[in-house]
């Protein structure tokens, strides 16, 4: 069993490294704008877009060979009966000691060493990747609070889930994978009704859309195609990433759409008493300004009128002293002629209403067409099946032994052998196909927006979208096959102007 899943698992890295590497071709050899795109990106924007996926696949090539070269020693050097036994031994100091406990001390390690070792990583694609690229909006202490928070709740989650899983597996006898599977399915049912009320607002801040013409405008666009909306809040990614995006979710007749703060206008963001107070304040220091200029006006009068009275030499520094005072002046006024530029730009940045609409429309085409219920069936069903091949591997003890378990068939244990190495070409296989279905989903949905008028709209949002995020324009054929759930902009401006 261990050399032809090390075989399954390199073939796959290889394929995705060569996918990876014709798209790293056309990032390089892609220097001007496509023709289709003339007059609608940049070349400057587009520039900084190829610079800065380059800068990422660099980034995810490295960081993919080393968490397979990592695998691959966790494997050969027996590192997983290892730390069973290493969990085994700390479980036997409180007393207790079966499978259920052990397995959940061994994922426990498993992720302390995995958020560790993960951090130096983290920390380079948050504070030099994205920041080179002007996206990162984190300070060093809200990326170690967030990064605190999500392994805390990580590790209670993941934990509850380990032990119940494998509670249930044993309980469940011959049909074990039934229960499994119901297990599975009822607790990521819960996770996703209660992920944006109770876990979501732990990382970031949601605050309703005020009222004015672009709530009203989305409220309409609901009641004219009978969406349940309940809830209109905003996001404040900015905090976090210059990225932006904008979805819904919810069940039933309580549906919730959350938009990205980065997606809007700055006169359609909500005002929160931090940011009024900063106003407030920006706007009490230049008025104290401008007073202390007058006064300093009116005070440069009375000293000329006193200094007209005085010899030629005095009114000739006096004239030298004046247009020192009006170079300033003039610098001053050049100052604030640039601020006043940079929030211009800061208030067009983001979507207009009919491009947030078409956005919208877009989303709520995958509403229409039951896009995400779909997904979720076929999840559920994947689940299953794999469940129910995974009862054929758990009683193989010449698979255990493979991987140095002799003489012991931990469940923990064959679920990793299975799902991570046995299934490798399945999964393989069902990845390619999700990712055909997501994209046909994504035409749909650009149909639906164009079925209610606002096709130019949705072209115009994703070209302000790409342009925001520095999405590359260009894909090469094989590798968005395999890799893009979302077609590039050039292929969906096209299938919007074939619908036209």
């Amino acid at each position: 069993y261990l050399w032809p899943c090390l075989l399954f698992v390199w073939a796959s890295f290889c394929w995705t490294s060569y996918l990876a590497w014709r798209q790293r071709k056309v990032y390089k050899e892609s220097g001007t704008v496509p023709p289709e795109l003339e007059g609608v990106i940049k070349q400057d924007v587009f520039d900084k877009s190829r610079y800065y996926q380059l800068d990422k696949s660099t980034y995810s090539l490295a960081h993919s060979l080393y968490k397979q070269v990592e695998f691959l020693l966790f494997i050969v050097l027996g590192v997983l009966p290892f730390v069973w036994n290493i969990s085994g031994y700390i479980l036997s100091y409180t007393g207790y000691n079966n499978e259920v406990l052990q397995s959940v001390v061994f994922v426990q390690l498993f992720l302390l060493y995995s958020e560790v070792t993960a951090i130096p990583w983290s920390v380079y694609h948050v504070f030099v990747l994205e920041e080179k690229h002007g996206f990162n909006k984190q300070t060093a202490d809200f990326f170690i609070k967030d990064h605190i928070k999500s392994f805390v709740l990580q590790y209670i989650l993941v934990s509850l889930l380990t032990g119940g899983l494998i509670f249930v597996i044993k309980w469940g006898g011959e049909y074990f994978y039934v229960y499994a599977w119901l297990f599975v399915f009822a607790v990521s049912m819960i996770f996703v009704m209660t992920y944006h009320d109770f876990i979501a607002p732990l990382f970031d801040k949601y605050t309703p859309l005020p009222d004015g013409e672009l709530r009203t405008a989305i409220e309409t666009l609901a009641v004219s195609l009978k969406f349940p909306l309940t809830k209109l809040q905003v996001v404040e990614g900015s905090v976090r990433s210059a990225h932006s995006n904008a979805y819904f979710y919810g069940f039933g007749s309580n549906k919730v759409i959350v938009l990205f703060d980065t997606l809007l206008q700055d006169d359609m963001k909500p005002k929160t008493e931090e940011k009024e107070k900063t106003k407030n304040k920006n706007k009490t220091e230049n008025k104290e300004d401008e007073n202390e200029t007058e006064n300093k006006e009116d005070e440069n009068e009375t000293e000329n009128k006193e200094d007209e009275n005085e010899t030629e030499n005095k009114e000739d520094g006096n004239e030298t002293e004046n247009k020192e005072d009006g170079i300033q002046k003039e610098k001053v006024e050049e100052e604030v002629s640039m601020s006043e530029e940079k929030d211009e730009a800061k208030k067009t940045k983001g979507c207009s209403i009919d491009e947030i609409l078409a956005v919208l429309a877009h989303e709520l085409g995958h509403w229409k067409y039951s896009h995400n219920i779909k997904n979720i069936t076929i999840a559920e069903i994947n689940f299953f099946l794999s469940f129910f091949m995974f009862g054929y591997f758990m009683n193989q003890q010449d698979m255990f032994d493979s991987f140095g378990f002799n003489d012991s068939r931990p469940i923990i244990i064959g679920l990793i052998i299975v799902f991570e190495l046995i299934f490798t070409p399945y999964n393989f296989v069902f990845s390619f196909i999700m990712t055909q279905i997501c994209r046909m989903y994504e035409y749909h949905a650009d149909e639906f927006a164009q079925s209610l008028k606002r096709g130019p709209a949705l072209g115009s949002a994703l070209t302000k979208l790409v342009t925001d995020n520095l999405s590359f324009p260009i894909a090469d054929p094989l590798y968005s096959a395999f890799n893009h759930t979302h077609p590039t902009l050039l292929e969906r401006i096209r299938k919007l102007k074939e619908k036209q």
